[in-house]
């Protein structure tokens, strides 16, 4: 089809084509949701061994890999009037809607006599919004950094040396701030290498042996060190050992997430289109997850067998898949996508 010429204006060069998606970063964005549905639906089975090791195994790795694709595109992040717009409307509003939400319905659901909504405190899934606002804020600072991860590592391990403020998560901003500026960092380069021949062999040998490994720290290692919000002083140790173990556990985290990446389909496959609406996955399961820890029914005998684990996965996988579908979206684009132009000064 030739191009047809506007009046009035010069001859100019074909139009460049659109940009398109690249579908290994809306599958590996689509899979790691599902393994963040997972870890949190398998909470209540801890006491089941089995399902604690694949609990510890995701746990190693999937809030690191969530950040890490999160950071990497959010290089372009600026203090212009768009962006900043966008940070509210995509960032800050859904924050306050679900962290209103998740209180009212623990409220209701949990029995709890008094209602309480602190907008400082995060409720459940809600601090990772809360840290991905300040992260992003601080993007361009980190830009200016000539050394950024170097300094973040630093940051985060000094960060468990002492409490912190309870207010806005600050351990976890400040302790898993090296898996965001390490996305900052990352280059299309740095993706290529794991999708080079022989890297999904490798990948899954690794992801092998971390799974392995799991199971033979779960019994050994508080579970609550994976949560990334807590002092050395609660685990008893000393800033030497607490500090080694969250430097390996930064090790651990960047080896598993390389090795997962390097196994993540390279074409399009039929979750590739819903990679691109996780957020919604992210913010909605919740609401699942929390009601049957409400009733029990993650603790129930019957969930303690290999049966129920089987039961558990397959309730993930197709709760964090449906959540992701064009129709949920449509239902919640208001909360999870708000439109609130109207919130902001004109020009």
């Amino acid at each position: 089809m030739t191009q047809t010429a506007v009046p009035g204006q010069a001859p100019s060069a074909a139009a460049p084509a659109p940009k398109t998606r690249d579908p290994f970063f809306d599958n590996a964005k689509y899979l790691a949701i599902i393994l963040v549905v997972l870890g949190h639906a398998l909470a209540g089975m801890r006491g089941y061994g089995v399902a604690e090791g694949v609990y510890t195994f995701l746990y190693l790795f999937h809030m690191p890999l969530f950040i890490v694709i999160t950071g990497y595109f959010s290089r372009s992040f600026s203090f212009s009037r768009r962006k900043a717009q966008r940070l509210l409307t995509a960032v800050g509003a859904p924050y306050l809607i679900f962290e209103i939400g998740y209180s009212l319905f623990e409220w209701h659901f949990n029995d709890k006599k008094q209602l309480e909504i602190s907008l400082l405190d995060p409720i459940y899934l809600t601090w990772f919004l809360l840290a991905l606002f300040l992260w992003r804020l601080s993007t361009p600072v980190w830009q200016q950094i000539r050394w950024p991860l170097a300094v973040a590592v630093g940051i985060s391990l000094l960060a468990y040396t002492a409490p912190l403020a309870t207010d806005l998560e600050m351990h976890r901003v400040f302790g898993l701030a090296p898996f965001y500026v390490l996305g900052l960092c990352l280059r299309p380069a740095h993706f290529d290498l794991v999708r080079r021949p022989g890297a999904r062999i490798v990948g899954a040998a690794v992801l092998a042996a971390g799974f392995a490994g799991a199971f033979l720290i779960k019994d050994r290692v508080d579970y609550r060190w994976f949560y990334w919000r807590d002092t050395h002083k609660v685990f008893n140790v000393d800033w030497v050992t607490g500090t080694a173990m969250r430097l390996g556990m930064m090790v651990v985290a960047v080896v598993l997430v390389a090795a997962f990446l390097a196994v993540v389909p390279r074409r399009r496959a039929w979750f590739t289109d819903l990679g691109a609406a996780t957020i919604f996955s992210y913010l909605l399961h919740g609401f699942f997850i929390k009601y049957a820890q409400f009733q029990g029914w993650d603790e129930a005998a019957v969930f303690q067998t290999p049966w129920g684990l089987a039961a558990t996965v397959v309730f993930a996988v197709v709760l964090g898949t449906a959540l992701c579908t064009p129709p949920v979206q449509k239902i919640f684009r208001w909360a999870v996508e708000p439109r609130a132009s109207w919130a902001f000064v004109s020009k």
